[in-house]
């Protein structure tokens, strides 16, 4: 993608973007400084220099300062696949997700507010200007649908293109669902957007067609989906022009070199070494905290549960599914120094645990074996584990980290997903076996060798390569007519926990929750509670969880609109926003 940095375009993005921030309109009397007009953007070239503001948006740091980190894609830190969160969700919090969100969807308006502009001023091609709706309309609906809806729930202010200062139309309410204007954006852009694109950082019509289907997906519209789903299994490219496929190897998916293979559907582009904050900071804050592997914090490290998730049976190498994986967890190095003596366990464990979290004796990248303890910041609270997707190697370090950051693109949808997305439709409308052939593509990939951590060739030099001997006990199986056997239950169970083996720690676990709850009313107060309590009872492992900060059915499955935008959305003196239930 060119890398064009705009952060101050047009007067609607100064003053329009705040003013739909906060319903406020004391932001709308400061004048822009070093702005320009909507007229002398309304050019191809402008057009282009605007959405390419939102590609830049999608980062998290949409400043382009330290700090926009905290509002992209983050999502696991509430989920039982980390640590450290709680459900003690507060209205006086969050705001700054809120303003995130809008902010994005504002810089995608003022793309198709100009773009009318130059399409009236005859300045854009109409090959051109499907293509630049295609791509606001894409990314305002993804983002949408990804995170105002994923966050707030799907009753929250619609705002797109139309709403002005000028015409006073901005104060919105949020009394409709965002549902059909999310699909309508996507539809248009499955509809208009071109195939492949010089760009790779661009959304093709694949794109939109997949994240159309998760729309439905997430509606439960499964039959729509399944259309779409079919289409794009047979048929989708990325937009580099490559036939979607699963990448041979599972880490191929979290390194710069092969991040835009077969299996990439969208992906977020970052950057380092450029004097500004637009690098996946999101992910290098999961990193290690201490040693020559970290990229800053590890504040959100991967919880025992998640790690007990990836053990196998012994026989089958099938996942221990409905939870029976925490009746033998797994031993960690948990208040174990790391000059103290440590065996890795031996029982049989998915091959994408060690690729997705760093552990007590494994290899890390080429950084070395992990540590354990010495790597983790509050070793009695966040447990014994690293996060590792996304995290630089040490070969390319000085190219792909700066600044607590890194280059690495940050998959928002691959390949994998759309198999399981397929997987899922079918274990509700259509054909038990198809859903089980489908997980089993994604589940071959694990029980190959090639896709393996292997042994370091010698400890002592971790860059210089690896073994032929196995990291750890990694037994991988497929599936063999259990899905029909067991029945729908058993077979929705299976799909739904292969989201979190091969998705974990990138950013989807809590919306999967979240969808799974629409089936099965209650799932994610028992799954988030249970884990709380769980872990509580786990040796050498210090909580603070008590009743007050536990999910709440009914309420903590979205979070609280921020009391900040309730008290500015005022008419006749009453707020126009309603607070989402139980708050």
């Amino acid at each position: 993608m060119k890398k064009i940095r705009i952060y101050l375009t047009t007067l609607g993005i100064v003053s329009l973007i705040l003013l739909l921030i906060n319903c406020s309109e004391d932001y709308l009397d400061v004048n822009p400084k070093a702005s320009l007009s909507e007229e002398s953007l309304a050019t191809a070239t402008g057009v282009d220099g605007i959405l390419i503001g939102c590609y830049k948006a999608m980062t998290g740091s949409i400043s382009g300062e330290y700090g926009g980190y905290r509002w992209g894609p983050f999502y696991d830190n509430v989920s039982d696949d980390r640590s450290t969160g709680t459900y003690n969700f507060q209205p006086t919090s969050n705001n700054d997700r809120w303003t995130y969100c809008y902010m994005v969807i504002q810089r995608c308006n003022d793309v198709l507010r100009v773009l009318k502009k130059a399409v009236e001023a005859g300045t854009v091609t109409e090959v051109e200007a499907l293509q630049f709706e295609g791509e606001a309309k894409f990314i305002r609906g993804l983002f949408s649908m990804m995170y105002l809806v994923g966050t707030f729930g799907d009753m929250v202010p619609w705002v797109d293109e139309t709403v002005t200062f000028t015409d006073g139309n901005y104060m919105i309410a949020n009394d409709k669902s965002l549902w059909p204007l999310i699909e309508s954006d996507l539809q248009f852009a499955a509809n208009n957007l071109t195939e492949t694109n010089a760009q790779v950082g661009r959304a093709n019509e694949w794109a939109a067609k997949a994240f159309l289907a998760k729309a439905y997906i997430w509606q439960l519209k499964y039959s729509e989906a399944n259309i779409l789903l079919d289409d794009i299994i047979a048929n989708g490219k990325t937009v580099n022009g490559l036939k979607y496929a699963l990448n041979d190897q599972y880490w191929w998916n979290f390194n710069t070199v092969n991040k835009h293979g077969p299996e990439c559907i969208f992906a977020i582009q970052n950057e380092v070494n450029t004097g500004g904050w637009g690098g996946n900071a999101a992910d290098m804050y999961n990193g290690p905290y201490y040693g020559p592997a970290s990229g800053c914090c590890g504040w959100l490290t991967p919880s025992e549960d998640l790690v007990n998730a990836y053990q196998t049976d012994e026989v089958t190498g099938l996942p221990k599914l409905f939870f029976e994986y925490r009746n033998s967890p797994i031993a960690s190095d948990q208040g174990i120094k790391s000059s103290d003596p440590f065996t890795p366990p031996e029982v049989p464990l998915d091959s994408r645990l060690d690729w997705c979290v760093g552990r007590r004796g494994i290899p890390f990248l080429d950084w070395g074996n992990h540590p354990g303890m010495a790597w983790i910041r509050f070793p009695p609270t966040e447990g014994a584990y690293s996060a590792k997707k996304n995290i630089a190697s040490q070969a390319k370090v000085a190219q792909e980290r700066q600044n607590q950051q890194t280059t690495n693109a940050y998959n928002l949808m691959r390949y994998a997903e759309v198999l399981l997305m397929a997987a899922e439709t079918e274990v509700e409308i259509g054909s038990l076996a198809k859903a089980e052939e489908y997980v089993n593509m994604v589940r071959a990939r694990a029980a190959n060798p090639v896709s393996w951590v292997y042994k370091y060739a010698d400890d002592s030099k971790p860059m210089g390569g690896f073994s032929t001997t196995p990291a750890a006990n990694y037994k991988v199986g497929l599936y063999s007519g259990q899905f029909d056997s067991n029945g729908k239950s058993y077979a929705r169970e299976a799909v739904f926990f292969e989201y979190r083996l091969e998705l974990a720690l990138e950013h989807h676990r809590w919306n999967v929750l979240q969808r799974r709850n629409k089936l099965e009313s209650g799932y994610m107060a028992e799954t988030l509670n249970s884990y709380l309590e769980w872990r509580a009872n786990l040796p050498g492992v210090v909580t603070n969880y008590v009743a007050p900060y536990l999910f709440v059915e009914g309420k903590h499955e979205i979070w609280p609109i921020p009391q900040t935008q309730i008290d500015l959305c005022v008419v006749d003196g009453q707020s126009i926003l309603t607070q989402n239930p139980g708050y």
